[in-house]
């Protein structure tokens, strides 16, 4: 199961607080909420879209993670005053609510319990990592394309009711994710080349189960990325 956003796993005062707090900001596709290595004191909480998170390591992209409704951006350097770690991009439209770290640090001061949701934050991004590494030895490639993919699906999947082609019946547990993410994003979030993603996506036991088109991702069996990412079949 995946764990809550951010927003979700907040107390009900925490949020109002938040709400009082925040000044709601309207990002557009292709705009930079954070830029690496530069300082900034702003808190970012999601409210609708989609941001992706990369680094830069002489001249190749990688990307760390794909946040939507919910979700923190900023939490690291509101604790610890450092520098950006990575840069956030707006995919689609992005609604947030921004504050100065100084406020949010304020917010959690005035409410204890919100301090837990910000520490399972930080302990997905952990979890995430370290599952990350140990899918590389030995490599997994299989096993690393599907944590991504069910990442996606927890975030933005939404359910398929029925094909588009023909209008027959959509099977159990498929799922539409309607972020602008391409095989080549897929690839620098698992770290691979977006030739190794065609090669997958092509093969078994994923043919057939995916589509990756411009703009939307097709997951025919969430049950069965499951499988092959390693983890409890959900269903």
């Amino acid at each position: 199961m995946a764990p809550a956003p951010f927003w979700d796993a907040l107390p009900g005062a925490a949020r109002e607080a938040l709400r009082r707090t925040g000044a709601p900001a309207v990002i557009r596709p292709g705009a930079f909420l954070t830029r690496e290595h530069t300082r900034a004191s702003q808190v970012f909480v999601l409210r609708a879209g989609a941001v992706k998170v990369w680094v830069d390591r002489d001249g190749e992209i990688e990307i760390l993670d794909v946040l939507g409704p919910g979700d923190l951006v900023g939490e690291l350097e509101a604790a610890d005053g450092g520098v950006r770690h990575a840069n956030v991009e707006a995919l689609t439209r992005v609604e947030a609510l921004v504050l100065p770290a100084d406020r949010f640090r304020g917010v959690l001061d005035a409410h204890p319990g919100s301090a837990w949701a910000v520490a399972a934050v930080l302990a997905e991004r952990l979890r995430d990592a370290n599952e990350l590494r140990i899918a590389h030895f030995p490599d997994d490639a299989e096993r690393r394309l599907a944590g991504r993919l069910l990442r996606l699906a927890a975030r933005f999947g939404t359910p398929l009711k029925e094909e588009r082609a023909g209008g027959a019946a959509a099977p159990d547990g498929a799922v539409r994710i309607e972020v602008p993410v391409t095989q080549q994003d897929l690839g620098r979030w698992a770290g691979m080349g977006r030739r190794k993603v065609a090669q997958l996506l092509a093969s078994d036991p994923l043919r057939g189960g995916l589509t990756v088109a411009r703009g939307t991702i097709t997951v025919r069996s969430v049950a069965a990325l499951h499988r092959l990412a390693g983890g409890d079949d959900p269903g």
